[in-house]
């Protein structure tokens, strides 16, 4: 334990001695242990916030859809098939038709367009949004085919200059034919939508309408191509998925047949976590081409310093010097040289993370934090030591060989 004491006073002595020269040896190592600490804090960080907000989504949507042979034999999903799901299937607590209908509106601010997403009065719980006045339609709403229609905030300031809009009728033309609706209420975005609600300026406003409501625009409110399924909490998604298509099975009486396929948010989620962690893989890989750029720097210090000091390791071995100790003291330098860039290199990440989090928050309108994981620190930390001593072995083994009387003969 001495010897070892020793070798690092030595090596902090030679280090402190060039003081610039040793920085600028561990600026490589500094530049590419900032960068993969900044590319993984910054992935983990954007998937950890994409993933609060899906959560608030509500991870257990799944979303059902007719195939292309249910679609041929005209099987469609029915009002019924729908209800049958919400009353028999075990952890289902809402069920909402994927109905929809284009058309314009003419307010004093101008002439819109429109999108009518139609539903029932489950269908909130897709919404990244909460309510800010007055209510969501109800199932009451729904059976009487109501026109009652719910917006965004955003989207009323658009239509009338203000939010408070509730009581208030806007005129709805679908195929030539006009209805009015009456606006029942307005919602806000949660304070972290913003990976999965897309606006832009001159996008169609959307109202959310009871589904039944189409049949104002002569249309029959059945037959729908799919729909989505809302599971309770911590029930088991795949029970409900094979319980669901059993019975959808049953009631086309098309078992065998694959008429109704499923997609479950949460393999959604599951992909796009996959696709950002092989991104920023990638991205700290490339990062990592540095940390060798900066070993091979490490390396051709230490070579340079083995020739500046090799009158100094022939008077060492001439009066004793073990070829173990000199190869200790090289290898002593290197790693000291390696773990101060590995450390600096891990703060200036850790500050440079912050930054871009804190930009990408403010650009996004949504809390971002650097996913700082313990392991990628240690994980960081022994790559740079491994990286001083993988570089600093060549260098230590050329000084420990030197010939004493070879060393003392040089100038």
């Amino acid at each position: 334990m001495g010897k070892i004491l020793e070798y690092i006073k030595m090596a902090l002595k030679n280090i402190t001695a060039n003081k610039g020269r040793s920085f600028l040896t561990m600026l490589g190592i500094i530049i590419g242990i900032a960068s993969v600490i900044m590319v993984m804090a910054v992935g983990d960080g954007t998937a950890n916030a994409m993933n609060a907000e899906v959560e608030d989504l509500g991870t257990g949507q799944i979303y059902v859809r007719c195939s292309d042979d249910a679609v041929n034999a005209e099987e469609w999903i029915t009002s019924e098939d729908m209800a049958a799901v919400k009353n028999k299937v075990d952890g289902v607590e809402g069920v909402s038709p994927n109905d929809g209908a284009s058309g314009t509106t003419i307010t004093g601010k101008g002439e819109f367009s429109l999108t009518l997403s139609g539903g029932t009065e489950d269908s909130w719980k897709s919404l990244n949004y909460n309510m800010k006045r007055g209510n969501y339609y109800t199932e009451v709403d729904v059976q009487e085919g109501n026109r009652v229609c719910v917006l965004t905030n955003e989207d009323a300031k658009r239509l009338f200059g203000s939010d408070d809009v509730v009581g208030m009728d806007i005129d709805v033309n679908v195929n030539g034919i006009s209805q009015s609706y009456r606006i029942i209420g307005v919602t806000q975005q949660k304070e972290n939508g913003s990976f999965v609600s897309y606006t832009y300026e001159g996008m169609p406003v959307t109202l959310n309408v009871p589904y039944t409501s189409f049949e104002s625009f002569g249309w029959e409110s059945d037959g729908f191509y799919s729909f989505y399924v809302f599971t309770a909490d911590g029930a088991d998604a795949k029970q409900v998925t094979k319980d669901l298509i059993h019975l959808l099975d049953s009631r086309h009486q098309s078992s065998g047949e694959d008429y109704y396929q499923i997609q479950s948010f949460q393999d959604t989620i599951s992909q796009m976590n996959g696709m950002l962690a092989i991104v920023t893989t990638f991205i700290s890989c490339v990062a990592a081409i540095s940390l060798f750029v900066g070993g091979i720097g490490v390396m051709n210090i230490m070579l340079v310093s083995v020739t500046e000091r090799t009158r100094e390791i022939g008077i060492r071995k001439s009066l004793g010097a073990k070829t173990s100790s000199i190869l200790m003291q090289f290898l002593a330098e290197a790693a000291i040289l390696t773990i101060v860039g590995g450390i600096l290199g891990i703060l200036l990440g850790f500050l440079g993370a912050l930054g871009i989090c804190g930009i990408m928050s403010s650009v996004m309108a949504s809390a971002i934090s650097p996913g700082i994981k313990a392991s990628t620190i240690i994980g960081a930390t022994l790559f740079s030591c491994a990286i001083g001593i993988f570089f600093g072995i060549y260098p230590a083994k050329k000084a420990a060989k030197l010939s004493p009387i070879e060393a003392l003969r040089r100038n």
